[in-house]
């Protein structure tokens, strides 16, 4: 596994950031607003956008008043394409394990 993804995979591991990226998958939002939506505090919720933020997942933008957050798909794609690495592997050796019971 490509070490950069290392970050990443330990900023996904905690399951009020995949509810994060999720809805900001969706549309951008600020902290606020996630925090209406999440059973999280404003502050919680910020600590989380900066883990998110400073993986490269999501980005800030200033609108007015306020910073919105979204998600980047492209740092999204790279973890996505690792995994999908991963699984084929693992197809790969499945395929020869199955191969081999059916000869026996």
């Amino acid at each position: 596994m490509s070490a950069t993804l290392v970050p990443v995979f330990a900023a996904l591991a905690d399951q009020t950031r995949w509810d994060i990226l999720s809805r900001l998958g969706a549309r951008e939002l600020s902290a606020s607003a996630l925090a209406a939506e999440l059973p999280v505090s404003r502050q919680a919720i910020a600590k989380h956008l900066a883990a998110l933020a400073e993986v490269g997942l999501v980005e800030p933008e200033r609108h007015g008043r306020e910073i919105r957050y979204r998600a980047l798909g492209a740092r999204l794609s790279e973890v996505a394409l690792q995994l999908d690495r991963i699984g084929a592997k693992w197809d790969t050796r499945l395929a020869r394990i199955r191969a081999i019971a059916e000869r026996l």
